[in-house]
């Protein structure tokens, strides 16, 4: 007995101090392979910082089919986990938005979403007899804190993709989402880029839409360089994009000096110059390398952009007048393969996970200079399988409609468009003279701090199109394609880029987490469904049964033991 109670005793004070414990200690197991329930340092450290309660609506509730539930309950997994480490400053609820009970009240709800930004998709549900339902889903949240509020998409959309593989991205992309949002809320600084002119680079207008992108997370400046080799150090990053007339000396040695103060550029340049007015009014032009006088430089930090044009047979459409001369126009669309779709590499946070990017007369690139192991070379979008890689000079013409999709002529495959350098970069401008009109009192700096750099050979990937002009001008969404009205991913892999470029604490990683998918066999499913419905419901009963069974069998001999033998024992204390 004072065994038994010891133990009693002693396991009492193990509970007692594992409590205590708990309260001045705080920790959390992940036991899943993929650790999908481990949080970043970056987010638990932002996460700890929170000085206010932080509120989210989540717009995923009702009658949802599996896929949008799996990500209801990974919604809600993440934000338990941001409680816990935010000591309990997340608030959250889900609300369902078709829960009105008249169509009038839920067209009424979903309009209040829709000028929040907040679009609906439609879901077509099937069940097992076949029979089809059509619902609107709104996968977003509404994020507010101290007095800010802004949306998060839950779902990403990849065209080509499944359900469930979008389903399962968006799994993936949920962390990174959030913390997107909430780092754009808490934040007290504003970090600066800048879109360089002076080399008749694009307008405000063609990039606006890109710059109102950028505006949520930086102060976005324009201005052109005026000699001072500190003027850039304000910024984060700079984009070059599409500049047609060629850089002075000066101009380049304030941005190799930039850069050697570990400065960061996007460039968006163009290899070839085509005419687009020719090509519209005579069907033809000629295509033209774009010297920009900047080929030393840029072999110097180890990569050349090429005077070719890429043609892909995975391109974008067209519409074209296919009625004989003297009928009425007749436009069918017909595949532009100076128009490619490029690939995003998925093995990159900052293209991972993105539909394809709209390009136009776009060119390929290669890597040089690659004996120097200070620098990390990685491409970010490449072509498709069938390519053609069209030289400069040559003509540029409407026929190329009418190629055949062969790989005779389309013999080349996955051809660098664009790429990301990472390292230590060498200057230009060793053992060469400051250029006149530059205002410096320092020596040159012949290497650069560990920094990067992102180069995409078309300027097309970063402009808008308008259409309409005057007062009647609409500035249409980035990367989309008003003929097939589609939105390709232009926007957010630029967005990517200019965030890794300017992120020091590795947020976009954040952007290369998997989660496997685990998808159930559906043929199976539907074919035994009888069966695995009878065993689920009987197998546990029957093991509860064998177990019980099994352990009053154990109890009845030991006890009809401890009876026999005391039994003896009081017949021999008889006798």
């Amino acid at each position: 007995m004072k065994r038994k109670a010891l133990h009693i005793v002693s396991f009492i004070g193990i509970v007692i101090l594992a409590y205590f414990l708990s309260e001045k200690f705080f920790f959390r197991w992940d036991l899943t392979s993929e650790k999908r329930y481990s949080l970043s340092d970056n987010t638990k450290h932002l996460l700890k910082n929170l000085n206010e309660e932080m509120n989210v609506t989540i717009y995923l509730d009702g009658d949802l089919n599996s896929g949008f539930l799996r990500l209801r309950k990974a919604t809600k997994e993440l934000l338990d986990e941001f409680d816990a480490y935010s000591s309990k400053k997340i608030q959250y609820e889900f609300v369902n938005p078709s829960a009105g009970a008249t169509k009038e009240e839920r067209q009424k709800k979903y309009e209040e979403l829709e000028k929040k930004g907040m679009r609906g998709i439609v879901v077509y549900d099937g069940n097992k007899e076949g029979e089809s339902r059509q619902k609107i889903v709104y996968p977003w949240a509404e994020i507010t804190y101290n007095n800010k509020t802004k949306t998060v998409n839950l779902l990403k959309n990849i065209p080509n993709n499944s359900g469930e593989e979008n389903l399962n991205i968006s799994i993936e992309s949920l962390e990174y989402e959030i913390t997107d949002v909430l780092r754009i809320i808490t934040s007290t600084h504003t970090p600066k880029v800048a879109f360089l002119e002076g080399h008749n680079e694009y307008p405000e207008p063609l990039v606006y839409d890109f710059t109102q992108t950028l505006s949520h997370y930086y102060q976005v400046d324009r201005g052109t360089l005026s000699g001072n080799t500190n003027e850039l150090n304000d910024y984060e990053a700079v984009i070059i994009a599409a500049p047609i007339n060629k850089f002075s000396e000066k101009d380049k040695f304030i941005l190799d000096q930039y850069i050697m103060q570990g400065g960061r550029i996007l460039w968006l340049l163009d290899g070839t110059r085509i005419s687009l007015d020719s090509l519209s009014t005579a069907s033809q032009t000629i295509g033209i390398e774009n010297d920009l006088n900047l080929t030393d430089q840029l072999f110097k930090y180890g990569f050349r952009i090429n005077a070719d044009l890429v043609q892909d047979v995975q391109c974008s459409m067209i519409p074209v007048n296919v009625s004989r001369e003297g009928d009425n126009p007749k436009y069918e669309l017909m595949s532009w393969y100076y128009s490619p779709l490029l690939l995003t590499i998925p093995t990159h946070p900052i293209s991972k996970n993105i539909a394809p990017v709209k390009s136009e007369f776009v060119s390929s690139i290669n890597f040089v200079n690659n004996d120097n192991e200070k620098i990390r070379k990685t491409p970010l979008l490449i072509t498709s399988t069938g390519t053609h890689i069209q030289n400069i000079p040559s003509i540029v013409s409407m026929d190329v409609i009418n190629i055949e999709r062969n790989g005779y002529y389309f013999n080349t495959q996955n051809a660098i468009v664009a790429a990301i350098l990472e390292g230590v970069f060498p200057s230009v401008f060793t053992n060469r003279m400051i250029p006149t009109g530059i205002t410096t009192t320092s020596p040159i700096i012949t290497e650069s701090k560990p920094t990067k750099m992102i180069v995409i050979a078309d300027g097309d990937v970063i402009r808008n199109d308008i259409q309409g002009t005057g007062a009647n001008a609409n500035i249409l969404p980035l990367g989309y394609d008003r003929y097939i009205n589609q939105k390709f991913g232009n926007s957010e892999f630029l967005l990517n880029a200019v965030n890794y470029l300017t992120d020091d604490d590795g947020w976009l990683n954040l952007r290369s987490r998997e989660i496997q998918l685990r998808l159930l066999n559906k043929p199976a499913i539907i074919g035994q469904r009888r069966f695995w419905q009878v065993t689920n419901l009987l197998l546990p009963l029957i093991i509860i049964l064998l177990y019980g069974g099994v352990f009053y069998f154990i109890r009845k001999k030991k006890y009809t033991t401890n009876i026999s033998v005391n039994k003896q024992h009081e017949s021999i204390a008889n006798d």
